[in-house]
């Protein structure tokens, strides 16, 4: 993670750090002509061979072939190339991605993720998609098992059609279609009490990165952090690729959608919780610390930008983690790993 995720070093000449390479306007290829990819438009046509200088006319009739190899990649059309979706998930299709005001979740792949599906209980699973040619394993065993007791249709696909059902690069042969997850209020992550009574929570501050989102929520799971907040726009919910990245998190961590972080916080504090962001401009190392069992929210900001201003200042404390080596960041997933181990492991004392 770069700045703002929560590592911090000393600078004898006080000043940032620069930064050791950055991606830059793309270049013109050699003559200034235009460049391969899509342009914006607005650059001349060159007529074809023989034309009266329009436009070709479309289709076979009276028209050239193109020349070149044919179009690949992201492209409008719906042939057999790949899609990309702005999420990170391979291709983009109205259904299994997030729904514009909730949490998504509604196509699960991985196979501990789809096991943790069935095994949580905690919304309808309507299919499952296995692969033919999957060996035998101990946990599509578990799959088929918990499938026949929950009396949910699975059904065998071969490579190719699977593929073109998963979102993701692979799914490990096990794709599952269930309800969406549901959003819990705010309000209700607090007057649960968690899991000692005083909640342990995470709020993410615009992470965008679908991988990223994954790996957060598994490590706040297993941490024990009682339920976390995303905000409702500019955020990353629940896609494909982050239920196989969460590894089946998303069936047991409560998570509260909110218009706005700021105004989420200001509320999390008039209940009494204490809110820490983690950034590398954090003035108080989170070793320094004094955490008790008071209910308490971690805070943390999306790669490469670190917590807002608007968050920051709300925040009761900002801390960093102390960076020892040659590196000037963390990925923000391993430093709220470090952080949500910490605060766990003092909590506990």
């Amino acid at each position: 993670m770069s700045r703002g995720t929560g590592g911090s070093r000393n600078n004898p000449s006080g000043g940032k750090r620069p930064a050791r390479g950055g991606v830059g306007k793309g270049a013109s290829p050699k003559g200034g002509g235009p460049g391969r990819g899509r342009g914006s438009g607005a650059g001349e046509r060159t007529p074809s061979r023989g034309g009266s200088g329009g436009k070709p006319p479309r289709g076979k009739a009276g028209g050239g072939q193109r020349s070149g190899p044919p179009r690949r990649g992201p492209t409008a059309q719906t042939g057999s190339s790949v899609r990309y979706s702005d999420r990170g998930d391979r291709r983009t299709r109205p259904s299994a991605t997030t729904s514009r005001y909730g949490l998504g979740g509604d196509q699960v792949e991985g196979r501990q993720a789809v096991r943790e599906l069935l095994l949580a209980g905690t919304r309808k699973v309507r299919e499952i998609f296995l692969a033919e040619d999957l060996d035998p394993a101990p946990v599509l065993d578990d799959i088929r098992q918990l499938a026949r007791e929950q009396r949910v249709m699975v059904t065998e696909l071969g490579r190719k059609a699977l593929d073109r059902r998963s979102y993701t690069e692979s799914s490990q042969g096990v794709v599952a279609e269930a309800a969406e997850l549901k959003p819990v209020e705010l309000e209700d992550l607090v007057a649960d009490g968690g899991r000692g009574g005083s909640p342990f929570l995470l709020a993410l501050d615009g992470v965008t990165d679908p991988r990223n989102l994954g790996a957060l929520l598994r490590t706040a799971e297993c941490a024990g952090v009682d339920g976390v907040i995303l905000p409702r726009h500019r955020a990353a919910h629940v896609t494909p690729t982050v239920t196989k990245t969460a590894a089946g998190a998303v069936e047991h961590l409560p998570m509260a959608l909110v218009g706005g972080l700021p105004a989420a916080i200001e509320s999390l504090r008039s209940a009494g919780v204490w809110v820490v962001g983690l950034d590398s401009a954090g003035p108080t190392s989170l070793y320094d610390l004094t955490v008790a069992t008071q209910p308490i929210c971690l805070v943390a900001g999306a790669e490469g930008k670190g917590l807002s201003r608007l968050v920051a200042r709300r925040c009761d404390e900002v801390v960093s983690l102390p960076l020892r080596g040659s590196l000037d960041s963390l990925n923000v997933a391993a430093a709220v790993a470090i952080a949500t181990y910490e605060i766990t492991r003092r909590r506990s004392l």
